[in-house]
């Protein structure tokens, strides 16, 4: 096997799969770190190296070697940036030429999705770092947006603000894409599907796919707190539930690229042609 100079994060996970099993399509040699190498995907010209981003050890051996890797964002818990600032470290350490970096729309200090903070003081380590990087700034993913709706409504502070969803099948194309370009190097790019759509046009969308009935209910702040109040979260996820719900409201998401296609050399997907896939 052609010693692999492509390693991918998180390729047990929906999104680091699907890049790890386009990259075998394309016959690509990888490295995909997990941390459990018994759930892997098995693909050609791939081998597998165990390591997390909190064990920076393990990263920086898993790292050996590899000039370009995928950086998927970690699990959204409250250590999350201490993770990829220890992430960013290892891959500067190991001496990693590019990174590829799953980051979220319009990301910013002051982000009203506290998630996306995260994302921006990951992208500002990776700069410290002297990383050359391209950073995915996703939209929100059209795959997640069924799991929105419980006992056919979706809540939440969305008003009538409007959003682009994107499938997450079109930023894996993107991340590839990024992955075998090395000339793409300290770059941001806005991911996202190709229309604008409020929460009650989700609703709808899902209603006539689905043939079953679903529908918004917007939710003031107090109120989408007060319906979350009875799961078992941690503060830090209440507050990013809620408010990428305000970000909506507020026009944070308000935005159309033509990233996917121009990329790609294809339309990125409808949330319609997505659901009937």
């Amino acid at each position: 096997m052609t010693a692999a100079t492509v390693a991918v994060t998180g390729a047990t996970g929906a999104l680091g799969g699907g890049i790890a099993r386009r990259l075998a399509e394309r016959g690509i040699a990888q490295r995909l770190i997990v941390r459990d190498a018994a759930r892997a995907p098995a693909l050609p010209r791939a081998e597998v190296a165990v390591a997390s981003y909190a064990d920076r050890a393990a990263l920086v051996s898993a790292l050996q070697g590899i000039e370009t890797a995928f950086f998927v964002s970690g699990f959204e818990a409250a250590d999350r940036l201490a993770q990829h600032k220890a992430a960013v470290a290892a891959f500067a350490e190991a001496g990693v030429g590019r990174v590829v970096y799953t980051s979220f729309l319009r990301a910013a200090a002051d982000s009203t999705f506290t998630f996306a903070r995260d994302h921006f003081e990951t992208e500002a380590a990776m700069e410290a770092a002297g990383l050359p990087f391209v950073a995915l700034r996703n939209s929100l993913y059209m795959d997640i947006l069924p799991h929105f709706a419980v006992e056919g409504v979706i809540r939440g502070p969305a008003a009538e603000g409007r959003f682009a969803p994107v499938a997450r099948d079109d930023v894996a194309a993107v991340a590839v894409a990024a992955l075998l370009d090395p000339d793409r190097s300290t770059q941001r790019w806005e991911v996202t599907g190709p229309a604008l759509m409020t929460m009650s046009e989700v609703a709808a969308t899902l209603s006539e796919a689905g043939g079953e009935p679903v529908r918004f209910v917007d939710e003031t702040l107090e109120e989408a707190y007060a319906s979350r109040a009875s799961a078992e979260a941690t503060q830090f996820e209440l507050d990013g539930w809620v408010t990428s719900y305000r970000a909506i409201a507020v026009g944070d998401l308000e935005l159309v690229s033509d990233t996917v296609e121009r990329v790609t050399g294809r339309p990125a997907q409808s949330f319609e042609a997505f659901l009937a896939a």
